[in-house]
């Protein structure tokens, strides 16, 4: 029976780039508009928002969000998540309305179509490079200069899949600090299941997450990096491990 799934878990995938590539191809004229200036970016934000909630209801995800605290719109933040899924990036521009830009590793600026925009819209860091880290910060401040949140995924990359949640890299907590903005932990409960990167995998379905209480950074220093780090990832794991036992007790 599970021979029979390969092929529509094929079409599946061809399916997923296809609603990826096709609105950048449709809006192309648009979105090369919208980035012509830095401070034009809400309005590439907006179109990237209908972007990723195309390609979530066409791949046949639907999401519900938990919010245990709302983000005010005129507010900047550090957006934090657990990254096990190519839709993780289409699931954060969904749920999230205040504009903001990612960081990220330079590698995704070589994907077709995605690339060039990805490249000119967020914040690309080339982890072996000391200067590479240090621009992040310059540009990082530009933008939250701008009204802009930043959003990380602080494992710093994909981890293997029996990784429940991998230790968080320093560079989200330490830009948070030096800009005294709360971070904001967020639960991706489902991403995993629904679209991981083993190619033949996934299904249909609800996509849950879970907005927690902000971490506020306010009176804190760098000393505190550490411990700020350990508390958000905290939140999330224990987040995560607990929905894990859930499961299982809704499936015996």
């Amino acid at each position: 029976m599970k021979f029979l799934k390969y092929p529509l878990w094929l079409l599946w995938r061809i399916w997923f780039y296809i609603l990826v590539a096709a609105p950048i191809v449709l809006f192309f004229p648009l979105l090369l508009l919208s980035i012509l200036k830095e401070s034009w970016y809400p309005y590439f934000f907006k179109i990237a928002r209908i972007w990723a909630k195309f390609i979530l209801y066409g791949m046949g995800f639907y999401y519900v969000v938990q919010k245990e605290q709302e983000l005010d719109i005129h507010k900047s933040y550090m957006l934090i998540a657990n990254h096990t899924s190519m839709t993780d990036i289409m699931l954060m521009l969904a749920v999230v309305k205040n504009p903001f830009v990612f960081v990220g590793k330079k590698e995704l600026a070589n994907i077709p179509l995605f690339g060039f925009f990805y490249k000119r819209t967020s914040i690309l860091v080339d982890r072996t490079n000391q200067k590479s880290r240090y621009e992040v910060y310059e540009q990082a401040q530009r933008r939250l200069k701008q009204g802009l949140s930043i959003c990380i995924f602080p494992e710093g990359g994909v981890p293997d899949e029996s990784v429940i949640l991998d230790e968080f890299k320093d560079g989200a907590f330490r830009l948070a600090i030096e800009h005294q903005i709360p971070i904001v932990p967020i639960t991706f409960y489902d991403n995993k299941k629904r679209l991981s990167y083993t190619f033949f995998s996934g299904s249909m379905g609800v996509m849950r997450v879970k907005i927690h209480s902000f971490i506020e950074t306010a009176l804190h220093d760098q000393d505190a990096k550490k411990a700020l780090k350990e508390r958000a990832r905290s939140v999330i794991l224990n987040d995560l491990l607990l929905d894990e036992e859930k499961q299982k007790k809704i499936s015996i």
